[in-house]
């Protein structure tokens, strides 16, 4: 067996060094090559692409939290190499979805020692860009925004700007053109959902099934503040959506289009302004190594 392990050596903050002697010593003692890859910040996409394409390795190990693995699956598209995934970031979110081990060297010999692969959707906006777990335009992704270029992290961070995003809140107006179908309405937030939940623990869309071959728009016109205050911003259960008008849209593909530019989020990195969004499903795109802790399965 080959292994590249594709690593954020800056995700969550989080040191990467500890895991990757203890995986390194599991590798060396059963005899199994590797090589691992860092990223930068400068020209990662291509210099992955190279490295796979020279080392062609047997399995790869996405290091770091949702961002890591997008784009190891960005990477791994068109390819028949599966991916596996260490959850070391600050949000874990897709890793959480998939049931992963949450104990980064647990999630380590599961990718090692499963033989069960399975099909990871991806979902493709505007021809250009990639989303596995959940994208936005509206309040979340001005939030995200804020949070982004602030140079401090954490919970209060965050707190400070959801609640001024809270204070700033306008619904906006959409159309959504999918299934034949043309949709005139209107909300706080338009999710772009091939998952259920937001790293924080948020659950957005309870139909989410990033195995299925397609995604879903949910439209909420409302934010009930309240109840998320009172959560704390970190725990939700599933009653959280029952307070909130929704729409939700079940499809393979969309076209929206707002009546001005409007703020895109994807997987925590904010895109940039869009007028339309074209989003369709790439099915199965990213073979997936899991376990049968995998509800999707």
């Amino acid at each position: 067996m080959t292994l590249l392990f594709v690593v954020n050596p800056i995700s969550g903050g989080v040191d990467k060094e500890p895991f990757l002697k203890e995986a390194k010593a599991i590798c060396t003692n059963y005899g199994i090559d590797f090589q691992i890859f860092k990223t930068s910040g400068s020209e990662d996409d291509v210099k992955l692409k190279a490295i796979l394409k020279d080392y062609n390795p047997d399995r790869v190990v996405s290091v770091g939290g949702d961002g890591t693995t997008l784009f190891t699956s960005i990477g791994l598209l068109n390819t028949d190499i599966p991916m596996g995934i260490v959850p070391l970031g600050s949000a874990n979110g897709m890793a959480v979805e998939l049931e992963v081990a949450q104990k980064p060297i647990e999630a380590f010999k599961d990718i090692l020692m499963s033989n069960i692969i399975g099909d990871l959707d991806v979902l493709c906006v505007n021809d250009t860009h990639y989303c596995i777990h959940i994208g936005d335009v509206g309040i979340n992704a001005a939030i995200v925004n804020g949070y982004e270029k602030d140079e401090n992290r954490g919970m209060a961070t965050y707190a400070k700007y959801f609640i001024e995003a809270l204070s700033n809140v306008e619904p906006f107006k959409m159309k959504i053109e999918c299934n034949t179908s043309m949709h005139e309405l209107q909300g706080v937030m338009l999710g772009i959902c091939n998952a259920r939940k937001y790293g924080t623990g948020v659950p957005l869309n309870l139909d989410g099934n990033p195995m299925d071959g397609v995604f879903e728009l949910v439209i909420l016109e409302k934010i009930n503040a309240n109840i998320l205050i009172s959560a704390g911003l970190s725990s939700f259960d599933e009653t959280f959506l029952d307070s909130q008008n929704q729409t939700v849209l079940s499809t393979s593909e969309a076209k929206i289009s707002f009546n001005e530019p409007r703020l895109l989020q994807l997987d925590g990195e904010v895109i940039g302004e869009f007028e339309s969004i074209h989003v369709k499903v790439l099915k199965g795109a990213v073979k997936l190594i899991s376990t049968k802790r995998n509800g999707y399965l």
